[in-house]
């Protein structure tokens, strides 16, 4: 069992920036990890992903101004989150499973474990 506790949200004003961190606890190492995020009322979408082996997915709204990445000796996933918009305004959960080259974006069952959720709140 995986358990994920993200941080690391907040209020931002357009063109700023946060950093997301991911937490895991349990056995985790080597996982498949993804951010994700959701407005009220609409669907969770995918953002990026990161791999087993560190190989990077983008969904194109973020990508150029989204980064992840993890430190496997620390257990932690990161999303750099830079020249924010009042659109990337939305709850941002963390998702991982066992191992693959690269990870769907898309937060279905593809996932086994998912965090709480960090909310991300951008101004114009």
């Amino acid at each position: 069992q995986v358990q994920l506790e993200e941080s690391g949200g907040g209020s931002v004003q357009a063109g700023g920036s946060l950093r997301l961190s991911c937490a895991a606890s349990g056995h985790s190492t080597q996982y498949c990890m993804g951010w994700f995020r959701q407005e009220p009322g609409k669907e969770r979408e995918g953002g990026a992903g990161i791999g087993s082996t560190g190989d990077v997915i983008y969904e194109d709204s973020v990508k150029g101004r989204f980064t992840i990445s993890r430190d496997d000796d620390k257990n932690i996933m990161y999303l750099e989150m830079n020249s924010l918009k009042p659109e990337d305004t939305a709850m941002y959960y963390c998702a991982a499973r066992g191992y693959c080259n690269l990870p769907p974006l898309v937060p279905g069952s593809f996932f086994a474990f998912w965090g709480q959720g960090t909310q991300v709140t951008v101004s114009s």
